[in-house]
């Protein structure tokens, strides 16, 4: 039985199947790219995509050496977007992120005037390095940036590039002198992708790469323009009902408190995801969707965003953690119990 779509949501028109395909031959064009820098890690750059036109920020978690820095900063390239890279350090405040007010002197009249000079955030791309290195005062900078879009110095509000991503990296060995990002500000990163160690056979590309005199040309695919018409047809893409539904529902069951939450939930996990869970799986699977030149987003799709999506959401308890049940586990349970009915197209 072929489920209906949400009343709020509509057909594409033909322009925007023009640009979805336009997307898709951009995203293979963009992956070929990237594959002249980055070897491997196909996942990581499919999932950095979809935040890319989703509008929004993600949170990349690998051990050092995995090309972190490098992939963002390529990506920008291929994108034609502004791109700034913050090493974020103990000694780091918030005025050298957002910019900060200076005395000038006006050399016509001799009046000193202040004047705002601004900072790294002012960039369409702005890669956060090591975000938990330096204190929550300037890690609290960067709050109104990813949600508002602007920066507010004094009384004065600037807004900022548009399309505007913060894609910050965390290295999940080294915790000494380090400061965990709060649960509030975790929440403003849509995905929080995992970057692992590559295969043999890529290691070995790697190493003879690096080590030679191979030196990759990259050509742009994108630009400002398109990106932020792209993200518009993100928006545009139809979702059935039964897809929303199932969303919420994998949202909902990792809240231990929820009355139809598995007993592993309860048990496990301490605090689970909120509403934000939800509308970003489904974003999610729209831009997927779109990425792979479909026309609408199925359960399929949503499933395939879970992790990134859940895995910085879902908190464990004491217990879980003393038995080595991770966050990661926990999804790929939920994901297992919640199974799209097969009575409804996908």
């Amino acid at each position: 039985m072929a489920a209906t779509l949400s009343e709020q949501e509509t057909e594409l028109g033909a322009s925007d199947k023009e640009v979805i395909e336009e997307l898709k031959n951009a995203y293979e064009a963009m992956k070929e790219q990237l594959d002249l820098v980055i070897v491997g890690q196909e996942e990581v750059i499919e999932q950095l995509l979809v935040a890319v036109f989703c509008r929004s920020h993600a949170l990349l978690v690998g051990v050092p050496g995995l090309a972190k820095t490098l992939l963002v900063s390529t990506l920008s390239e291929v994108l034609d977007l502004s791109f700034k890279r913050i090493q974020f350090t103990p000694d780091l405040m918030p005025a050298d992120i957002t910019g900060t007010e200076v005395l000038e002197e006006d050399m016509s009249t001799g009046k000193r005037i202040f004047k705002f000079v601004k900072g790294p955030v002012f960039a369409n791309m702005l890669l956060a390095d090591e975000i938990n290195r330096t204190p929550p005062k300037t890690q609290a900078a960067l709050l109104e940036a990813m949600q508002e879009h602007h920066v507010t110095i004094g009384d004065e509000t600037f807004p900022l590039p548009d399309p505007f991503f913060v894609l910050a990296t965390q290295n999940p060995i080294e915790q000494e002198g380090t400061y965990p990002l709060p649960e509030a500000q975790l929440d403003r990163f849509m995905f929080n992708i995992r970057v692992n160690y590559p295969t043999a056979s890529e290691e070995e590309s790697i190493i003879k790469r690096v080590t030679g005199t191979y030196k990759a040309k990259i050509e742009k695919q994108l630009d400002a323009k398109a990106v932020t018409r792209l993200q518009e047809v993100v928006r545009r893409v139809p979702v059935a009902d039964h897809v929303v539904s199932y969303a919420a529902q994998i949202a909902r069951a990792s809240r231990p408190k929820e009355p139809d939450a598995p007993d592993f939930v309860k048990e496990m996990v301490a605090w689970g995801a909120g509403p934000r869970a939800g509308i970003y799986l489904i974003l999610a699977a729209k831009a997927r969707a779109i990425l792979k030149g479909r026309y609408h987003a199925t359960t399929e799709d949503v499933r395939e965003v879970a992790h990134p999506v859940l895995r910085h959401r879902v908190l464990t308890t004491f217990n879980a953690e003393a038995a080595g049940v991770t966050s990661d586990e926990i999804v790929t349970m939920l994901v297992d119990q919640f199974k799209p009915s097969s009575t409804l197209e996908v």
